[in-house]
């Protein structure tokens, strides 16, 4: 087997213009990572004709063939072993952002570099939030012979820990990610964000409740920025400049004291007393007008943006996307993105099962039927790239099947628990009385996607 996928990978090494034209190679879940000198020199054809090789696209400075879920990893260890440099998916980010003059898409890439590493936390809180709900209905509680009274308290407080802790203490994981993206030390990062959500500070929902009074300094109004995105940021952006500016400027044999001495008090300063109070007002100012977008009437929010989710997945900045659902989950508990994402996700899945039902060609089935299942795990790009736009038609079936769907969620008022898992995984952040509704506008959104596919949007001519 090992052989096979050698082979695979000495094909995608000449197809790409052979070794000498390879700066670095890197994967993800589904893709193997090029980068490359020259992007004329690839053959397309020859990249598309490799066995297991789902499609490409090239994007963000990246030249990325998709392989699939493990496949990539078989590919990308033979890959090495051939002699081609490696490089981690942050490294990849910042060489193509050397190479690319799109400044919009740089500071994209700078978000999900960002965020994309604490996604794993929000999605266990998100876990832990459907759970917990689940097993505290009432409906639930009743085949035991309990009620939400008899529950202990110290039980709920066990479960809350579980849920809320990640959220309140938002800021810690932001201010660590970004210290680290901007090359400050981690552990300063950590600090600062720990100081962000001070128990000594009062936390914003009592001030905003007018529960608690503001710590005033100098005519200056502070509070704690528990779950608060935009303020950590910015204060851990600024707090890793500061650093880096101090290092290079401080003698080594005060560096040890007087870099972090000044990093922290310089980081807590403007955080608190500058960034904080103005990010904080964006903050609120763009969550409003996104959670304005997701409930317009008549569920013109979801058929918004169920129709263009996927355009946006094309352009590879959809991960930046997650510090919108963060920030909502953290200010008002639900998501209201996810099930419309999901709704545009299973679209097109359900757009590549129709070219896979209707084609004759083995090798058009080969690649639609597994990236259907890939779909219907999350991840879109084998069914976009490999089988929906390859044709084009079946992907705007796809765009008009998650409108729908989309609609359709926005008309039930679906939201989600928590984020970071769509389709068939994210059933599990819809474990209360949403559950058959959610599985309904998935059903609703493969479905419509799939009808226009298989009666408008594919002749089995158009793959030769």
């Amino acid at each position: 087997m090992s052989d096979n996928y050698q082979k695979i990978a000495k094909e995608v090494i000449e197809a790409v213009g052979g070794e000498d034209n390879i700066i670095s190679a890197a994967h993800c879940a589904t893709r193997l990572r090029i980068i490359l000198k020259d992007r004329k020199k690839v053959d397309d054809k020859a990249v598309e004709s490799i066995d297991k090789v789902k499609g490409f696209f090239f994007t963000a400075g990246q030249y990325q063939i998709i392989f699939g879920t493990g496949t990539v990893n078989k590919v990308f260890e033979q890959v090495s072993a051939l002699g081609i440099a490696s490089a981690s998916k942050s490294e990849q980010s910042q060489m193509a952002s050397e190479q690319g003059n799109n400044k919009f898409k740089r500071a994209i890439r700078i978000f999900s570099d960002i965020f994309v590493p604490i996604i794993p936390a929000m999605v266990a809180t998100g876990l832990f939030m459907g759970v917990r709900g689940l097993l505290l209905q009432e409906q639930i509680l009743a085949i035991f012979g309990l009620t939400p009274e008899s529950i202990p308290a110290s039980l709920l407080t066990f479960t809350q820990i579980l849920t809320d802790t990640a959220f309140g203490f938002l800021p810690v994981l932001i201010c660590w990610s970004a210290f680290k993206k901007f090359g400050g030390s981690p552990i300063l990062g950590i600090v600062v964000g720990l100081m962000l959500v001070s128990p000594s500070l009062p936390s914003r929902w009592d001030v905003s409740q007018g529960t608690a009074e503001p710590l005033v300094l100098f005519g200056i109004k502070m509070a704690g920025y528990q779950a608060s995105v935009l303020p950590a940021f910015l204060t851990g952006l600024v707090g890793a400049k500061l650093e880096v500016w101090f290092r290079k400027r401080i003698s080594d044999t005060l560096d040890l004291i007087l870099t972090p001495f000044l990093t922290l008090l310089l980081s807590l300063v403007c955080g608190l007393m500058i960034i904080g109070p103005i990010a904080s007002e964006i903050e609120a100012v763009i969550l409003n007008l996104m959670v304005f977008i997701f409930t317009l009437p008549f569920g013109l929010g979801g058929l918004i943006w169920g129709g263009i989710n996927q355009l946006i997945v094309v352009t590879g900045v959809h991960q930046a996307l997650s510090v919108v659902e963060i920030q909502m989950i953290a200010d008002t508990g639900w998501n209201l993105v996810n099930p419309i994402s999901t709704c545009s996700i299973v679209a097109q899945a359900g757009a590549a099962f129709a070219v896979g039902i209707k084609s004759k060609s083995k090798k058009i089935k080969a690649l639609s039927f597994p990236s259907v299942i890939s779909a219907l795990l999350g991840i879109t790009e084998p069914a976009i790239f490999g089988v929906n736009l390859r044709f084009v038609k079946p992907f705007i079936m796809g765009l008009v099947g998650g409108a729908a769907g989309g609609f359709l969620a926005s008309l039930l008022n679906l939201k989600a628990t928590g984020m970071g898992i769509t389709a068939i995984p994210g059933t599990l952040l819809y474990l209360n009385n949403q559950f058959i509704l959610y599985i309904l506008v998935a059903v609703f959104s493969f479905g419509v996607a799939f009808a226009l596919t298989y009666l408008f949007g594919y002749k089995d001519k158009e793959e030769n």
